[in-house]
C-alpha cells in the first residue's frame, strides 16, 4: 500500500457493529423441566448479556449463576460467537460419589459401568 493513499476502512469493524449473532440459551430450573430460547444479540455480546436478555433472571442474581457454553463453565464476561449454546447449571444437591454409595447401600450390588464390566480386565 502506498503511504500517499488514504487509509482504507477495515471491513470487519463496520460489519461486526451491524451484525447480530444467534445463540441458544438452555436452562433446567427443576428436574424434568427444560427451557430453551433462541436469542438474537448484537455482535460482541457477552455471556452475561445473553442471560440478562433471556428474561429468566434478575440482574442482581446474575453474578451468582453458574453458566457455560457447550458444556464448559465460562466466566460471565466471555464473548459469544454465532451458534453458541449457552447453558445455565443448577447446583448439585448431592455429591456424585455419595449418591453412588447410597445406591450401593440400597441395592447391595456393585454398580457396573460399560467401560469396565465385572470379571474382565481392560
Amino acid at each position: 500500500m502506498d503511504p500517499a493513499e488514504p487509509d482504507q476502512p477495515i471491513a470487519s469493524a463496520s460489519v461486526s457493529a451491524d451484525t447480530a449473532l444467534a445463540v441458544d440459551i438452555v436452562w433446567s430450573p427443576h428436574p424434568g423441566e427444560l427451557r430453551e430460547q433462541r436469542l438474537s444479540l448484537p455482535s460482541g455480546s457477552t455471556l452475561a448479556r445473553a442471560l440478562a436478555d433471556s428474561g429468566w433472571f434478575e440482574a442482581a442474581r446474575l453474578p451468582s449463576l453458574t453458566a457455560g457454553i457447550w458444556g464448559r463453565v465460562k466466566p460471565l464476561d466471555t464473548l459469544l460467537r454465532e451458534g453458541d449454546r449457552v447453558e445455565v447449571y443448577r447446583p448439585l444437591t448431592v455429591d456424585p460419589k455419595e449418591a453412588r454409595r447410597q445406591r450401593y447401600r440400597a441395592t447391595g450390588r456393585r454398580i457396573v459401568t460399560r467401560h469396565r464390566p465385572l470379571g474382565r480386565k481392560a
